[in-house]
């Protein structure tokens, strides 16, 4: 499978494919933050000790703050990747509904682990026969949005019949209200967060699960003592806290989407959907424009189930934002 269509962030797979590319790679790909929570030197003094009890401790009390979720019901793991990959190995639907189009590997996980799949774009309605629901909430790539009565229903639904609802909320903080962790704990709810999107830290390999305490016990069970590395426990505990830097954030982001709005729309680029960290735009060759784009040295998200659209992150100043409106010129 090329892993250019699997994920955003293949950059050695560009180079491999577009060797001609001028340098730097402008990396459009992923919808991560352009400008990360500042983590600093200091938070890399612990490198030469094995992750406390305390530093958990202090990482899923910042996390329960700023999910607003109760700390018991949080486990801190190295990034919600790899818990989307452990989740069959602690629960067992045997059917699992999943939103369509969304994050790929959510299907792709269950249906390896034998399980009868329907992606499908009505995934709440399928509460009342399927064993699990599976949705992004707000949803990659397209961005769509849940409302909380919704996702309510579906969940009370499932329940009495003793199924799972599971939601992935990767782009979650950008959106507070949309999350489902104030209810963390509750039974037949799972949520999945990270730190990788909204803070800017992919590459740190932070994320949490939010469950009920046996499947939290589970997974645990599953991931080790020393799951999360010191120095990502201590920027989890920082960061979490840092309630100024959140709300600027929020704002700055809000600020930059609506200036690629407007970059894209002038070059003929519909936007159709998306969050304040990538828009989702219809155009009329999706497969071209992407080449075009990627010959000129920018990188951005296209899909094997769409001709006509594509994922487009933030630029991360004004040049890159100029490199991007040069290269969408025919």
């Amino acid at each position: 499978m090329n892993p250019v269509e699997v994920h955003g962030g293949a950059l050695d797979a560009m180079h491999r494919l577009f060797p001609d590319a001028p340098q730097p790679w402008l990396d459009l790909s992923t919808g991560i933050n352009p400008w990360p929570w500042p983590a600093r030197e200091s938070h890399f003094e612990s490198l030469h000790r094995l992750p406390t009890r305390e530093d958990y401790a202090r990482c899923t009390e910042a996390m329960a703050t700023a999910f607003g979720s109760p700390e018991h019901a949080i486990l801190a793991a190295p990034g919600s990747e790899l818990l989307i990959r452990l989740l069959p190995t602690v629960i067992a639907p045997r059917r699992v509904a999943i939103l369509a189009p969304s994050y790929g590997d959510h299907a792709r996980v269950w249906r390896a682990a034998g399980c009868e799949v329907v992606e499908t774009p009505d995934p709440l309605a399928q509460a009342e026969s399927a064993d699990a629901v599976v949705i992004c909430n707000p949803n990659n790539p397209d961005g769509r949005r849940f409302k909380p009565n919704e996702v309510e229903a579906a969940h009370r639904r499932l329940g009495e019949r003793g199924g799972w609802l599971v939601i992935d909320e990767a782009f979650a903080d950008l959106e507070p209200d949309l999350s489902r962790a104030r209810q963390g704990g509750a039974d037949h709810l799972l949520v999945l967060r990270s730190i990788g999107k909204f803070y800017g830290l992919a590459g740190l390999r932070l994320g949490a699960l939010i469950a009920p305490v046996e499947v939290r016990n589970r997974m645990q069970a599953r991931m080790g003592v020393w799951s999360v590395s010191t120095p990502a426990l201590a920027i989890g505990a920082t960061a979490y806290s840092d309630r100024a830097w959140q709300t600027a954030t929020r704002r700055r982001l809000a600020e930059a989407r609506r200036r690629l709005d407007e970059l894209l729309q002038e070059r003929q680029c519909r936007v159709v959907g998306g969050t304040d960290l990538f828009r989702f735009a219809e155009v009329a060759d999706a497969r071209g424009l992407w080449q075009q784009l990627a010959h000129r040295g920018i990188y951005v998200r296209r899909f094997q189930w769409s001709t006509r659209h594509l994922r487009i992150g933030l630029p991360g100043n004004a040049n890159e934002a100029h490199r991007l409106r040069e290269a969408l010129s025919p």
